[in-house]
């Protein structure tokens, strides 16, 4: 095996990446130095992240609590942006998620209005639809995404946050709230609630004195 390999000295450390040739470790030898490159490389065979809507509770404590940081997105009410309006923003949130894969983040969204008391929590009031905030559990902060909601926007946020340069909030209430169950939306454009008929027939309308009151 040593011959196979080319190892030439002892000791030798070797990364065989999945589908690939091996890799010489070029790093240190101390515990940590080789605990981080081993940990370095399984983050770039991560899977992407899911963008998951928050139908219920379970969601955002799967999602936030036990992550380093959760990225909440709050969505325009469909009737606003219609199906592929909607698909559009979460073709962002993918595109972002995949770029931040390693960092092991969580990843929600939800509907403008569906979960009011996490939008408060979170202080996202007043600043229009879409928008997004990061979410840090275990330090009970937030960050605001104020700049545009679109790749390039969400892209220098996410990156000042990673560098520990965004500025933060404490979660108001000093924990994320409990949330209604909603139903998961079905991919298909909203639709306006149907009014229901008026049947003049129950009105009595008196000719006479509608002409004498004009």
């Amino acid at each position: 095996m040593a011959q196979r390999y080319g190892v030439q000295g002892f000791p030798t450390i070797k990364y065989f990446a999945p589908g690939s040739e091996p890799v010489d470790y070029q790093g240190g030898r101390s515990a940590s130095d080789i605990i981080q490159f081993g940990l370095s490389k399984a983050s770039e065979n991560v899977a992407p992240p899911e963008v998951v809507q928050l139908t219920e509770s379970k969601i955002l404590k799967d999602n936030c609590d036990e992550k380093p940081l959760c990225i909440v997105s709050i969505l325009p009410d469909i009737l606003d942006t219609g199906a592929a309006g909607r698909n559009e923003y979460l073709k962002i949130l993918l595109e972002i998620g995949e770029k931040y894969k390693s960092k092991l983040w969580g990843w929600v969204w939800t509907e403008a209005g569906k979960h009011s008391k996490l939008e408060e929590a979170l202080g996202m009031g007043g600043f229009g639809y879409p928008t997004l905030a990061a979410v840090n559990v275990r330090k009970m902060k937030f960050s605001i995404l104020k700049g545009s909601f679109d790749k390039a926007g969400i892209d220098e946020f996410l990156r000042r946050l990673a560098v520990g340069r965004g500025s933060t909030e404490p979660i108001r209430g000093a924990a994320l709230p409990e949330l209604e169950t909603v139903e998961s939306w079905d991919g298909l454009d909203g639709q306006l609630p149907e009014e229901e008929d008026i049947d003049l027939s129950d009105f009595d309308m008196d000719e006479d004195s509608e002409k004498d009151e004009l």
